[in-house]
């Protein structure tokens, strides 16, 4: 009882929060704060940028109630224009500073005008108007300008790699080798501090407003069975090894275990895998844990939580969010993360196909799960050439091991392809009415096992609408925000290496479905689970599920089921044969949750220090080469790459 209060006395001490205290004035930024402690009252409140610091205004908060008053500025010199103005930067925006023309400021107009840009200086004069007709409404500034009295250079700048102005391109790895220039930039700095933001409100959300507890759980940890491969950490006992964990998963039940109750955590996660517009190496959750709670909870709960932090210029989230299964995802979608801002759904039709005499057709429909999917891609004729046609083809038949053949809808409504000779007419108006297709539109089938075709196809639903957004075709509005909730996945996949074995669909400790439970121990690969995935946009931003809680039953699903040494797991099957609790959770993938929100290609665009697609940091040239001598205390010896002689 004392180590969960003190935890919760912790969690609220870091929620402590600031009040603002307005004073009537027509400048909406011109406020004074007051600190207090109060965790459970929810209050509008503005940041005080300006306390503590030498600064009385931040560069982007001035306008025309604050002319006739003597202001302090610190910033960087963004801009000069001859020995007239300069435009000083910093984190909130732009001023402009005029330079006075008398001769007794000569120096300090010298001085500013002679610079180099992105140096640190600070100036001090008094806010005027701008003249009439230069008021400038790009900038929050554009109003009012700061006539310098006097100024100093704080620091100076060398020549840089490339300009610190977001209109400026540079190499993604360019901005990763200057990271600390890069976090300059005007985006940049915004992702990171909505980013913030955002995480502030979860917190409060979920601590102020539902008791939930903030636990930070080890990073060192041990091997767990089955997931992405893992980091290890050397120790200096002769082969052993810690590993860093890929999600907090063990913890967090074991805290549930031990009666916390409610459990989050924002957890850094590791994956020794690659990086990927989506993926890198080390990344952040939004990791969640109940007590007592189902999936209608769960998904309750992060419902709330995003709408509660959800930026106000992004507009309202409408809940509850919709829910699809696993099943009906794949036969429409053909993933299982479906992007639903754009149609071109999947149709079966299979029915029209079945006394079709092409022997490959026949072939598939006699085996199991065999059928004829199609989906139409609306004015694709118009966009899609056919090399681009031949592409997609031998895409997915390298990736699926799947043949699609295209119909070309000509202006007059008739087909264009190879399998026009084996369709009566009636036929192909059937089809063309089921695919509701128009003339110069095209269709792609695929004939073979129902999850390869459907999921064949949805590579091709993503690529077309990819080219059709390139000649500009808008399908995928970047400003929608379609949350959907996938549920009923399967309990076990097949191995990719060997099909006779199973692996967990989402990992060893989800519950079965309660319905399947009987065929459990008969045919396992046929059992659902309660495993659920939030996806937005077609990206999945978060996964989780209700947990075995019974040693018994998850002592059976890792040794006889998956075939893995439960000896790793022997502290969390002790755990749970004293007295565990059900329970379930969720974790949300921060970075793809935010880069997603900002409009970002990759989340790399959203986290401050990131690393390379190779996993690399190209700033500090990390991972780097460790000294024999200090691997000796280790006991590790590097062996170099064998490398094959030039005859052999």
């Amino acid at each position: 009882m004392a180590l969960r209060s003190n935890l919760k006395i912790l969690t609220t001490c870091m929620l402590a929060v600031r009040r603002p205290v307005v004073l009537e004035n027509s400048c909406s930024t011109h406020r004074k704060y007051i600190r207090t402690y109060t965790p459970n009252l929810t209050v509008q409140r503005t940041a005080d940028l300006n306390s503590f610091v030498a600064r009385t205004h931040t560069c982007g908060e001035l306008c025309s109630a604050h002319v006739g008053q003597e202001v302090a500025l610190y910033g960087w010199l963004q801009y000069q224009r001859h020995d007239l103005f300069v435009v000083l930067r910093d984190f909130h925006g732009l001023t402009q500073v005029i330079l006075p023309q008398d001769e007794k400021c000569s120096q300090l107009r010298k001085m500013l005008s002679e610079a180099s840009l992105e140096s640190v200086v600070v100036v001090k004069g008094t806010v005027i108007r701008r003249p009439p007709g230069q008021d400038n409404p790009r900038m929050s500034t554009g109003e009012i300008e700061v006539l310098a009295k006097e100024a100093h250079i704080l620091n100076t700048c060398k020549k840089l790699p490339f300009e610190i102005k977001d209109a400026v391109k540079k190499t993604e790895a360019l901005r990763m080798q200057y990271r600390y220039l890069d976090i300059r930039s005007g985006q940049l700095q915004s992702n990171l501090r909505l980013r913030s933001k955002i995480v502030m409100k979860m917190r409060e959300y979920l601590c102020n407003l539902h008791g939930f507890v903030d636990v930070e759980t080890p990073t060192l940890f041990k091997r767990t069975p089955g997931g992405a491969k893992e980091f290890v950490v050397p120790t200096r006992e002769p082969g052993k090894f810690y590993s860093l964990p890929q999600s907090p998963q063990q913890f967090k039940q074991l805290l549930i275990i031990g009666g916390l109750d409610r459990y989050f955590q924002i957890a850094r996660c590791y994956r020794d895998e690659g990086s990927k517009p989506d993926r890198q190496p080390e990344f952040t959750q939004v990791d969640i844990e109940m007590s007592f709670v189902d999936q209608a909870g769960i998904q309750s709960l992060v419902e709330g939580m995003l709408r509660f932090s959800w930026p106000e210029e992004k507009g309202p989230l409408q809940a509850p969010f919709p829910v699809m299964s696993y099943a009906d995802a794949m036969s429409s979608y053909g993933v299982d993360k479906p992007d639903t801002r754009f149609e071109m759904k999947i149709q079966d039709v299979t029915s029209q196909f079945r006394e079709v005499q092409l022997g490959y057709v026949q072939e598939t429909l006699r085996k199991p799960h065999g059928c004829v999917k199609a989906i139409c891609i609306p004015g694709g004729a118009k966009f899609i050439k056919r090399k681009e046609l031949d592409s997609m083809q031998e895409l997915v038949k390298q990736q699926y091991n799947q043949e699609v053949v295209p119909v070309i809808l000509r202006a007059d409504s008739s087909w264009k392809s190879p399998l026009e000779k084996f369709l009566s007419a009636k036929l192909k108006e059937s089809l063309t009415e089921a695919m509701e297709a128009k003339s110069e539109d095209i269709l792609l089938f695929a004939a073979g096992e129902h999850i390869r075709a459907c999921s064949a196809l949805g590579k091709l639903r993503l690529d077309a609408a990819a080219q059709l957004e390139e000649y500009g075709v808008p399908l995928r509005d970047p400003t929608a925000f379609h949350f959907l909730w996938v549920v009923d996945f399967p309990l076990f996949l097949p191995k990719e290496d060997n099909e006779l074995e199973l692996e967990s669909a989402h990992h060893p400790f989800t519950a079965p479905h309660p319905e399947d439970t009987a065929l459990l121990h008969t045919d396992p690969a046929k059992v659902r689970s309660q495993h659920y995935d939030l996806v937005l946009n077609g990206s999945e931003v978060g996964g989780g599920s209700i947990r075995i809680h019974n040693s018994n039953l998850q002592r059976w699903v890792l040794q006889d089921v998956l075939k893995e040494d439960v000896s790793l797991l022997s502290h969390l099957l002790e755990a749970l044969q004293s007295g565990a609790p059900p329970h379930g959770g969720i974790a949300l993938g921060l970075d793809r949750l935010i880069a997603i929100i900002v409009g970002a290609p990759s989340i790399r665009d959203v986290i401050a220090f990131p690393k390379s697609f190779r996993g690399r940091d190209l700033m500090s040239n990390a991972p780097d080469m460790v000294s024999a001598e200090d691997l000796q205390q280790y006991h590790i010896q590097v062996i170099p790459p064998c490398t094959e002689s030039s005859g052999k």
